[in-house]
């Protein structure tokens, strides 16, 4: 078939032939895991197969496409996910929710934690310290703890897709058996509670005298980027407190979501596999 005036543009330099590669990239994105055929590809972006083909040759050259030599099915490299990646300042998340962290220090007055996800655990990534003297599972920044131990993880935990929250907790399970009052229900029953509610805020009991609660930073996907945690004294946050306290979380989880970069390193999700969380730091008891 013979291609249009239109589609023959894009072998001259502009516009089109760059949102005619584009169209192909986002394709290709769409069926990452099995690849992709020129028909399919075809179909997808509105062009005729030889202009696909001739946008995916260009995109191999540049290396961002690759080819399976048995399927030949194409699909996006590791160069162009490293090259996205890239594209996510390493401190970004940090720099772009300190503000909220100060805002939420200044107006509950206690200590504000923001947790990512790494492998199997959850890192304090910043915190902003209120006036009250606490205790935290994560400690100090740069401190981890096991995902599903305190109210940052749990929440981080309960809004990861299904496939990879099914790997944590067999994986995690074992380990939260060394705080003594974990099992595989109860944790499976706290996740679900906080999936319906929309934040974690009962108090485990774990540290004495101590309370938090925690609602997760979710993208467009309703997956957790990260948790806004909130911990104090057990005497600060009855029932009384406790829908305020959530309500002003939620704004600043809410407003942050859409302005984090997934590619940023902070907040990558795949979980990377049993070897490197065998390497990471023993889980530990909580911070003094």
């Amino acid at each position: 078939m013979k291609a249009s005036n239109e589609e023959n543009r894009m072998d001259a330099p502009g516009t089109g032939a760059l949102q005619r590669a584009f169209a192909v990239i986002r394709a290709l994105g769409e069926d990452q895991a099995e690849g992709s055929r020129v028909t399919a590809l075809a179909k997808a972006v509105g062009l005729t197969q030889a202009s696909v083909h001739r946008i995916l040759q260009a995109l191999m050259a540049e290396g961002v496409v690759e080819q399976d030599e048995n399927s030949k099915r194409y699909r996006l490299s590791v160069d162009f996910f490293s090259l996205a990646a890239q594209a996510g300042n390493p401190s970004r998340m940090r720099t772009l929710c300190r503000p909220a962290l100060l805002r939420l220090c200044a107006s509950l007055g206690e200590t504000i934690f923001l947790l990512v996800k790494s492998s199997f655990d959850a890192v304090c990534l910043d915190m902003c310290e209120g006036p009250y003297p606490i205790r935290s599972f994560t400690g100090d920044v740069g401190g981890r703890v096991a995902l599903g131990v305190g109210q940052g993880s749990l929440a981080i935990l309960a809004f990861q897709p299904e496939a990879e929250r099914e790997e944590i907790i067999r994986y995690n399970v074992p380990r939260l058996h060394n705080y003594g009052v974990f099992d595989e229900v109860y944790l499976r029953t706290e996740i679900e509670r906080v999936r319906a509610q929309g934040y974690a805020g009962r108090n485990s009991g774990l540290i004495d005298g101590m309370a938090g609660v925690a609602v997760p930073i979710l993208d467009r996907s309703g997956n957790a980027l990260g948790a806004l945690s909130v911990g104090t004294l057990s005497t600060r946050l009855g029932e009384d407190r406790l829908p305020m306290v959530v309500e002003l979380l939620k704004r600043q989880a809410q407003a942050l979501g859409p302005q984090i970069n997934p590619f940023d390193v902070a907040v990558r999700r795949p979980v990377h596999g049993l070897t490197r969380a065998m390497a990471t730091r023993p889980l530990s008891g909580p911070a003094e």
